[in-house]
Order: C-alpha cells, then structure tokens, then sequence
C-alpha cells in the first residue's frame, strides 16, 4: 500500500508542476481534465501524510519504550502507543477506500429520468413526489437540475419526467436511485380508505460526452412539434420543440423545456446520446455482474430497490436491509444516508474484490 501512496504523491507533484504552465493553461479542455485529477489525488496525498507522521510518531513512542531508563518516561511513551495504534488502524482503512479505484463516470453530471409504472393515477403522482424528493436533494447538494421533457398525469403528478442534473460527483450520489420505486399508501381517488400499492421506476444516465458516444447525424431523424407546456405566447405557436429518432436503435427522445429550438435540439442530443452510452454501459455490468453478484445490485432499472410505506412513515432499502422511520424528511430530500450505506456497501464489496483478487 505504501508503494502505491508514493506512486501517488510523485503523481500529485508531476500534475501540480503541469497545471501552472501556460499551454496547459491555454488549452481548457486539458486544465480542467488536470485541475480535476489535482483535486482528488490532493485528498489522498493529504491523508497519506497524516499516516507518515501518525507511523514516525509510533516509532518514537517504541524507540522511547525499548531505550528510555526512566520508568515514568517509559509509561508515557506507553500510554501514547495505546492511543496512537487505534488511529492507525483507522487511517489504514481509510486510506484503503480512498485507493478503490473510482467508477470513471461518478464525476459526470446525469440524466435523470422518472416513470410511473404500475397503480394507474396513483403511479402518476408517486413519480411526481419522486421528482420533488431529488429536486429537494438537488437544492441541499447545490447541483443545478434543468427540465428535459415531461408528460403530465391525468390527476397530477408525471406519467414520465425527464431532467438534467448538472454539479459535483452527481452520477456518484445517484446511481444507486436507479430501479423500482413502491409506494404503499391511500390514494387520494380512493374512497374506501384501502391501501395501495403503485410503483414508478427512476433511471439515472451518466450525461455521455461527444467523446463518450461517436453519433453519425446521418442516423439522426429530426422532427418539430409545437410546446405543450408551459412557456407564455409562444406555446403552441412556434415549432420549438424537438424530437429525435435515432434509427439504428428505435430510440425516440424530444425535449420541449426550453423555447428555443436550438437549445431544445441541444439538449435533447445529449439524452440520445447518454442512453446510447447506457446501453452500452449496461452489456459493461452485466459482463461484471456474470462474475459477481454485488448486493447494492446491478442497477438495473427493473430492480425493486426501495419501498414509501406512508401509514407507518417507513422507508426501507431491499438492497441493503436499511429502514428509516422519518419518511416526511426523505420525500423532502432527505435521502443523504441512503445513498452514504449504499456506497459504504459497494465499497466493502469491492474492498473485499480486491482481497481475492
């Protein structure tokens, strides 16, 4: 571990040297790309000199106890290794998790996409609460979400939303939220009282770049339409909104958010082209997943990760066995340690990954 702590400090001085030069400087693609692997080794290395000191000062305080005439010196030095043998056992671990290689794309920013699946009108308004709870979580985190597209349900709520959400280690925090949500409560259509269950399903897409995803504009049909939502005189007047057919794949997205087309155009290309890279991200895991079965799960959006039981306020995680009883305070975006057990879990499995290796 020691060997590779070095290898990352000499990392962390090469990159530090590289991003004060000019061409680098200049060229804004490579700073920010350098600025980015500055800031995460800075973390590591940080911790790794702590360790040092922490490991010198447990030499003193053996050194003091093998050599020292002076009983009272002796028990000083002794009282100190007790204190100082616990912390280093704990920096170790942590410095373990910090050299689990990190998914490349938890730095990405994502597209977040919620549908109402099975209760009908209820579903509707389950994906709806869903929406609110990631908005919420969104505000806390100080990330930017911006709407994409969104079909409106018959008695509130969405059949389907689709939003991007732009900010730190985004696809980090949420691609744990990507699978079967269930909800257990009363409807408000309903008149006997009875519980229900509905369900909606979230996806969460790392948001691909252009050199993520080759697109040929050639397999590209594009279609105009007039708003329907919200957006003052120039709805249902202009051909603002775009639809995207990509012809290889079938697969359809339209964006009608903003009023012009070109911006509509502009977003709806990186949801195509984020679901393209899903796709091929998806055969990625599965591959991974043939050879280990994780218990956060694959993320796949089938998956029923987590069930809303609002008569006793309960929220449980299927994956990992968790239940709260604050369920006001996760649909108001309060779902921090949700996803904190969620990678804690992913860790200690990938930790013990590497043990077997």
């Amino acid at each position: 571990m020691l060997e590779q702590l070095e290898a990352i400090r000499e990392r962390f001085d090469e990159v530090a040297q590289q991003i004060v030069q000019p061409e680098v400087v200049s060229d804004q693609k490579r700073f920010m790309k350098l600025s980015k692997e500055y800031k995460d080794l800075e973390k590591i290395v940080a911790q790794y000199q702590a360790y040092k000191q922490l490991l010198e000062e447990i030499d003193n305080a053996k050194e003091i106890i093998a050599t020292e005439k002076d009983a009272d010196f002796r028990d000083m030095a002794k009282a100190e290794l007790d204190e100082l043998l616990p912390r280093r056992e704990t920096m170790e671990e942590t410095l373990k998790e910090m050299l689990i290689p990190k998914d490349p794309n938890d730095s990405k920013n994502v597209i977040l996409e919620i549908r109402g699946g099975t209760g009908g009108d209820e579903a509707a308004i389950f994906a709806g609460d869903l929406f609110r709870m990631y908005q919420r979580f969104c505000e806390k985190m100080g990330w930017r979400m911006s709407l994409v597209d969104y079909t409106e349900g018959t008695s509130g709520g969405y059949k389907e939303i689709v939003t991007e959400i732009e900010g730190e280690d985004v696809y980090g925090k949420l691609k744990f939220e990507s699978g079967v949500h269930r909800v257990q409560r009363v409807p408000a259509t309903e008149t006997q009282g009875r519980i229900h269950t509905s369900a909606a399903s979230v996806a969460v897409l790392p948001e691909a770049e252009e050199v993520d995803v080759e697109l040929n504009m050639n397999d590209i049909r594009k279609d105009t339409f007039c708003s329907s939502g919200a957006g003052g005189q120039s709805v249902n007047t202009t051909y603002s909104a775009v639809r995207l057919t990509h012809i290889p794949t079938g697969l359809v997205v339209q964006c009608q958010d903003e009023r012009s087309q070109l911006k509509n155009f502009d977003k709806a290309l990186t949801v195509l082209r984020s679901r393209l890279y899903e796709i091929e991200l998806q055969k990625h895991n599965e591959a991974i997943a043939s050879q280990r079965k994780t218990m956060v799960g694959s993320g796949d959006r089938s998956d029923k990760i987590r069930t809303y039981n609002y008569p006793q306020s309960r929220v449980t995680d299927h994956r990992i066995g968790l239940t709260v009883y604050n369920l006001p305070a996760v649909m108001d975006g309060d779902i921090g340690d949700f996803i904190e057990q969620l990678r804690i879990a992913e860790n200690a499995e990938r930790l013990k990954e590497g043990a077997t290796a």
